[in-house]
């Protein structure tokens, strides 16, 4: 899939844990471990303001494309 998800990343540099985010997202930690492992078949901008609000950053800095 040409769209990676660097939700790791953001994570790591904002020293969360899955599970926080998870919690202040309200959402299972399964369902975010599907985003983060590129299986979700889409994601909503609910969510993906509530992430970019909750990591202070931008869309761009989780989501990447790249030709295959």
């Amino acid at each position: 899939m040409p769209i990676i998800i660097n939700l790791d990343v953001m994570l790591a540099k904002r020293k969360m844990q899955s599970k926080e985010l998870a919690e202040l997202l309200g959402i299972t930690q399964a369902n975010l471990s599907i985003l983060k492992t590129g299986k979700a078949k889409g994601i909503r901008f609910e969510t993906l303001e509530a992430i970019c609000k909750i990591l202070d950053c931008q869309p761009g800095d989780i989501l990447a494309y790249v030709e295959e």
